[in-house]
């Protein structure tokens, strides 16, 4: 327990080997001021992976499931579903790309009132190279139609990642690809959640990424990213968040 809340880990994991042992042990050892554990729960989802991710992810002592389908969103899906009571989730990604101590900056804006806490990725605390120009290119993209359609100061849509378990409820996610990370930052808005934007660094990944590693990964990201926006857009009335960022 961290603070009186319950925390849970979500891993989504496909092909990550050589780098998930690290992300569990990091995950398992980050604490409170007071030396308490600020995870109780580490599950990982492996997604439909070729490698022994899995067996890794077990062998450092995490909770690890299946979903035989890849995307993103599943992954994220599957994991959830085995979650059946907790006060707060946090998405880690499984690349090494995350310094995972800052996970308590997140947990602690949930803690100190809001209900989704984006891990935004400032030019600045950047690594050299962590993030393609297609990457960023698309994240400049989504985030101005994103402040352009609901009028809400998105920079980011950063994979790292905090929420309230019964906000997330709420929010009825469906997306199983890459729209998942933008669904859940705009049915937010559209549900009036307080949601804010927390500065964390973004590493090189171990391994290739699906997404900006290969032409086929960006263009089908880019596509789902885009056509959630708009999606969401036309499917409900438009609203303004009830606190700002």
């Amino acid at each position: 327990m961290f603070n009186n809340h319950h925390v849970v880990a979500v891993v989504p994991a496909r092909d990550e080997a050589p780098s998930i042992a690290k992300v569990v042990r990091d995950i398992r050892v980050v604490t409170s001021t007071d030396g308490s554990p600020l995870f109780d729960r580490i599950v990982v989802c492996d997604n439909a992976s070729t490698d022994d991710t899995a067996n890794v992810a077990r062998a450092e002592g995490a909770e690890v499931i299946f979903e035989v389908h890849p995307g993103y969103g599943a992954a994220c899906l599957t994991a959830l579903s085995q979650v059946e009571q907790t006060d707060i989730v946090v998405f880690i990604d499984a690349d090494q790309s995350l310094k995972i101590d800052q996970a308590i900056d997140l947990v602690n804006a949930i803690c100190d009132g809001a209900d989704l806490v984006i891990g935004c990725r400032p030019r600045e605390l950047q690594e050299a190279g962590s993030m393609t120009l297609p990457q960023r290119f698309g994240n400049v993209i989504a985030s101005l139609l994103i402040r352009l359609i609901w009028q809400v100061p998105v920079s980011d849509l950063g994979p790292f990642r905090a929420i309230r378990f019964n906000a997330l409820q709420k929010l009825e996610m469906q997306d199983r690809g890459f729209g998942w990370t933008v669904e859940m930052q705009v049915k937010a808005i559209q549900h009036g959640l307080h949601m804010v934007e927390v500065p964390v660094h973004y590493r090189r990944r171990v391994g290739r990424s699906k997404i900006s590693g290969t032409v086929n990964g960006v263009v089908f990201a880019g596509i789902g990213i885009i056509s959630m926006i708009f999606k969401l857009a036309l499917a409900k009335p438009l609203s303004k968040v009830s606190r700002p960022l």
